[in-house]
Formats: structure tokens, sequence, C-alpha cells
């Protein structure tokens, strides 16, 4: 079962060089921020949620324009969570709560699917790593042009079967990825519809 975990707006990187055996990977939409980096260092703002991400668009919308941050080239994701995370010692599968903030997810009235991510939680809170970019293992497996699996079936497939092994230190966590369509008006209001 898939949770609302929150949206974040994130600066999309196109694939890097190093990542050239994935020529058909075009950019790179994963829920870490370590090749597609976040809108801000948000955290230091303390107005994320239990998932380390935002309940609602807007909250972000604030932040950006306290910090005078130009979101104009970014892209608004939502993201969706499986309700269990995986540990590849003794590899099974187990339940999570959201720590420390609460959650309260105003789901999109649109959204497009990118595909399902999978990240590192060791700290137990931001999302880390995303190991099919940040270590390459999107050159080990079908992946989608967004370097994300295109089913939650592969990616709970691939963490079972070892893919993710000795990769980053877990558990970890599968996301499913959507974009979220929206424009920046004078009332610093977000609608929530794909256009």
């Amino acid at each position: 079962m898939m949770i609302p975990a929150g949206y974040m707006f994130k600066k999309v990187a196109t694939r890097p060089q190093w990542l050239d055996q994935a020529r058909h990977v075009v950019d790179i939409h994963s829920v870490s921020g370590c090749i597609s980096p976040c809108f801000a260092d948000y955290i230091d703002y303390w107005r994320h949620n239990g998932h380390w991400l935002f309940d609602d668009p807007n909250t972000m919308l604030e932040i950006a324009a306290q910090a005078g941050i130009d979101l104009a080239s970014m892209t608004l994701f939502y993201y969706e969570l499986h309700e269990q995370e995986f540990h590849e010692e003794p590899g099974t599968w187990s339940q999570f709560t959201a720590k420390d903030f609460p959650v309260c997810v105003l789901p999109p009235a649109d959204k497009q699917l990118r595909g399902f991510d999978v990240a590192t939680f060791s700290a137990r809170t931001k999302p880390e790593c995303s190991p099919l970019s940040c270590n390459a293992i999107c050159m080990q497996v079908a992946v989608n042009d967004h370097c994300l699996f295109s089913s939650f079936a592969e990616a709970k497939s691939a963490l079972e079967g070892g893919l993710f092994r000795n990769a980053e230190p877990g558990p970890y966590r599968v996301f499913a990825v959507y974009a979220v369509g929206w424009e920046m008006r004078a009332s610093r209001e977000v609608p929530l519809q794909a256009q």
C-alpha cells in the first residue's frame, strides 16, 4: 500500500556523463537530492513533515520568497511512499512510522506518474541516496528515461533480489514519483492540477 508522503520542488538534472552506459536515461527524477537537488537547504526552516517533505507546495513558496529563491526553472514533485521499508539483513520488510513531525499531506487533484524510486534512510530522517542514480545501479537494471523503475513490482523485486546490496546503508524505502503542474500567481497560491 502506498501512502501520501509530500511534495518537493527540485532542479532536475540531465543524465550525468558517468551514467553513459544508460544512454536512454534523459534526466534524473530521484527522490534524493544528490544529483537533482531540492529547491533549498530546507531543513533549517523546520517546516517539513514527518517524511521530511512538505504537506503542500505553498509552504515551499513561502520559504522561497523569504530566501529569494527563483522556482521558475524547477519541477514540482509529489511522492507516495510504500508503508514498509526493506532491510537487506535479514532480507525482510517491516512497518515504519513518520517521526518528529506531523504529516497532513494535501494530495494533488491531478498527478503524472514518472516512476518508482528506492531511497536509503539510515538516519531515519530525509531521503539520503537513490542508488539507481547515485550508485549507477541503473546500468545494471531496466529503468525508464527518468532513471526510475516503471512499476512498484520492479522496485520490490530488485530489493528482494539483492540488486541494492552494499550500495548504501539501508533501510530502503520505495517511492512513487509524480510530477505536478503548477503556476506561480501574485497571491503565491499554487493550484494542484497538472497543466
